[in-house]
């Protein structure tokens, strides 16, 4: 049985090439669009408003200072009377924050006792107790962590 052998010519197919072209063309049609900007689109926000300004929740701020003395809203107060009053006050508006700052600062007095007491006593009460701290080096607070400036300083 004789071997047939044909000799295909050797031919340029167009189609899978046109493709191609196509496809390079869509590519830097889409690139080109991409690659503008768009500053402002114009657009008509609505305002809004209210009929009564909002107001900020009732706060209780519990700080410790550098002598390890306790204050409720800068009212020297006695540990054994501090969660009783701060109950008091979370009856009176159940929507009272409960905020507590340790003064920074080097001190002869250990305060870190002085803040587990307080903590220690607070806790039973069921009051959530949000810690005051400083903001970290980069400038950007800690999420979750209220910053308020410290005791003593000219906005307070």
């Amino acid at each position: 049985m004789p071997i047939r052998r044909s000799n295909h010519e050797f031919r340029v197919e167009l189609t899978p090439m046109i493709d191609v072209i196509f496809l390079l063309l869509v590519f830097f049609i889409y690139a080109m669009v991409l690659m503008v900007r768009v500053d402002l689109v114009p657009m008509e926000l609505q305002s809004f408003q209210t009929g009564e300004p909002a107001e900020p929740a009732p706060a209780a701020t519990i700080s410790i200072d550098l002598d390890g003395n306790i204050f409720l809203d800068r009212t020297p107060i006695d540990l054994d009377e501090l969660a009783n009053s701060v109950k008091e006050r979370t009856i009176i508006d159940p929507a009272t924050v409960v905020y507590l700052a340790v003064a920074e600062g080097p001190s002869k007095t250990d305060r870190a006792p002085v803040l587990q007491d307080v903590w220690d006593r607070l806790r039973p009460t069921g009051v959530t107790i949000n810690l005051v701290g400083r903001p970290r080096a980069g400038g950007a607070p800690i999420p979750g962590t209220v910053v308020t400036p410290p005791l003593g300083s000219a906005g307070s």
